[in-house]
């Protein structure tokens, strides 16, 4: 391993919360008024003590130029499309927008024009860490019953989804466009070609988008005429397999429309195509061209706090990527999870980690312009020593709740989950770093297409409930002109130093926060490399149950050991399962769970070793 960072082994104190903390959490009880704890906290790198109370983001560094440059996308086309535009002398913003254009393309059932996306940009030159919110935002007539049928109970989850409600204003070509004001090397609108053109010649419908056009055609794909004319053969039955050669001129010429005005998606002709496609039967949405119109991408500074002295950088809220990875990671910088490695005892810290993240991210994380996210409390180095005091080695944390870092009365959460999306990340010849997520939420959105492209069904990523079974009122419910919570997680990862050393995210709903953080861990702990880190098996623990991917699976058919597919490839040992399971972990064996996780890693020399997840049609591809 190129990089591993010396650092002292921890282990959980019983004791509570240290003095500052614990005085700004009992005043907050009675009346919060922004209390703020140190990020730097208890920095468990030799030498870094006297960082320890300086926020994150001040520590990292300018970092020298990479030799060479590279991007990692899901699909080849979109690698190779990326990695033209930086033989072209475009920057990683550049690529960034001809790699999000033919995804769109090529991989419609995860991301596209009509969708969103939360990137996380590096500068070298200047040391700052920026995030880019592009995600959807709610129509100023939305209703607070969005997804209530006339009864006043939730709709069934496909109900929500194929439905005009659950299409929000799209921001990723938007978000886009205002990082190419920041960083762009090539004008607007040269970063389409590959994409026009592939969309007017034709590409070829790869494995993975034919296995899923195939899925989805026996719901709901096919009962809007645009979207059955373009999934289906000539039949408007039969689905496109693997090797058909389907081009798209209606996306050729909203890229067109695009590369003239970046808002064009939001006014004009296109939007107007948009608008008439949310407003068809059936549930019909309130999306409106003034939406459209008011729609803004936010740019921020990255979310970041420290991790065994590194700095870890992800997305603010509505994101909960960077706050859940983030305390995933704060809670067992708490053990020593190099001596445990990635055994039966690394795996349950790992699990009871995340249960107690996502326990907090569920209940206190959404769109923070309209309720208060208390990030810095939920991410104190003492509040999170708190929650690994609840850790044991050898027995399973019986009912995992959420901590009450800021004295607020929320609700229970009840939002549901979709596992679409896709992720790429680029490094340019000068370091610019970029790592982006970017969805149109279930496979193939809301099921309906304008333009050529897939409109979202962001808004279903909305609470179905507006008020818990007591009354209180739930953090991430639906609101006028309000950004619905992600869990996207894009991630920018920084050496002791400060220094660039390595992005990391993938798809796959919420459980991207469990695919992102195993990856840092494997990393920073385990001495891995991107690749090997990549390829650990993925285990997400979420409400009580972990769903992982397990080696011993038999086909429900022949009753034979599976030899084939992600689970017998990367899944862990029965005998480990089983451990887990002796701990008190309910356990769900996956045949393979759907990561797309892309990293490009900074080598101390300066060069670049990408790694893509083998679980989809990702790509490493350098100029």
């Amino acid at each position: 391993m190129p990089h591993s960072a010396p650092h002292h082994a921890h282990r959980p104190l019983p004791h509570g919360v240290g003095s500052y903390a614990a005085w700004c959490l009992a005043f907050s009880a009675i009346a919060f008024s922004g209390c703020s704890v140190p990020l730097g906290g208890s920095a468990s790198v030799v030498g870094a003590e006297a960082l320890k109370d300086r926020p994150a983001i001040e520590r990292i560094a300018k970092t020298a130029a990479p030799q060479g440059a590279m991007v990692v996308a899901a699909n080849p086309l979109a690698s190779e499309a990326g990695a033209k535009v930086l033989r072209d002398g475009g920057s990683a913003v550049d690529a960034a927008i001809a790699v999000q254009a033919v995804l769109g393309l090529v991989e419609p059932q995860s991301s596209g024009l009509g969708g969103g996306a939360f990137m996380v940009v590096y500068d070298p030159k200047t040391g700052n860490v920026w995030h880019y919110d592009g995600r959807e935002t709610a129509p100023a007539a939305i209703s607070p019953e969005l997804f209530l049928d006339d009864n006043g109970q939730p709709l069934r989850y496909f109900d929500g989804i194929a439905s005009g409600r659950s299409t929000g204003v799209p921001g990723a070509i938007v978000m886009l466009h205002k990082a190419h004001e920041d960083y762009g090397q090539q004008p607007w609108g040269a970063q389409f070609d590959e994409a026009i053109a592939l969309a007017e010649t034709g590409f070829t419908v790869s494995p993975r988008m034919a296995d899923i056009v195939g899925r989805m055609s026996k719901f709901v794909l096919g009962r809007q005429e645009a979207a059955r004319n373009y999934f289906f053969e000539a039949d408007g039955k039969t689905p496109i397999g693997v090797g058909f050669v389907r081009d798209n001129p209606a996306y050729a010429q909203s890229l067109k429309l695009i590369a003239k005005n970046p808002r064009a998606l939001l006014e004009g002709p296109l939007a107007e195509q948009i608008i008439a496609a949310v407003q068809e039967e059936p549930l019909p949405g309130t999306l409106s061209l003034a939406d459209m119109a008011a729609y803004q991408p936010i740019k921020s500074e990255a979310l970041c706090s420290s991790y065994r002295g590194h700095i870890i950088c992800g997305a603010q809220p509505p994101a909960s990527g960077g706050i859940a990875v983030q305390s995933i990671l704060g809670t067992l910088e708490n053990f020593d999870m190099t001596a445990m490695g990635p055994s039966e005892e690394g795996w349950h810290h790992f699990i009871e980690a995340s249960f107690l993240a996502y326990a907090d991210r569920d209940k206190y994380v959404a769109d923070d312009r309209f309720v208060e996210v208390p990030k810095k409390l939920m991410l104190n180095k003492d509040y999170l020593q708190s929650r690994a005091g609840l850790i044991s080695s050898d027995r399973a944390i019986t009912d995992v709740t959420a901590g009450n870092p800021a004295a607020f009365l929320r609700g229970k959460d009840a939002t549901p989950d979709s596992p679409g999306t896709s992720h790429f990340t680029i490094v340019d010849k000068d370091g610019l770093t970029v790592s982006m997520t970017t969805t149109v939420e279930a496979p193939f959105g809301s099921q309906r297409m304008a333009g050529g492209f897939m409109l979202n069904n962001q808004l279903t990523d909305f609470s179905f409930k507006t008020v818990d079974a007591a009354g209180l009122p739930i953090a991430n419910a639906p609101a006028p002109r309000k950004r619905p919570r992600s869990s996207m997680s894009p991630t920018i990862v920084f050496s002791p130093d400060g220094e660039f050393l390595f992005t990391t995210g993938s798809p796959g709903g919420n459980s991207i926060i469990a695919y992102t953080a195993k990856t840092i861990v494997g990393v920073i702990d385990w001495g891995m490399t991107p690749q090997q880190a990549i390829e650990l098996p993925n285990v997400i623990a979420r409400r009580g149950r972990v769903s992982l991917e397990a080696k011993g699976i038999k086909d429900e058919e022949t009753n034979e050991v599976q030899r084939t597919g992600p689970a017998a490839e990367f899944g862990l040992e029965e005998s480990l399962v089983k451990g887990l399971e002796a701990k008190g972990h309910t356990v769900r064996r996956s045949r393979g769970e759907i990561s797309g996780l892309h990293i490009i890693y900074r080598n101390a020399d300066g060069t670049l070793t990408g790694g893509a997840d083998p679980r989809r049609e990702g790509k490493v591809a350098t100029p």
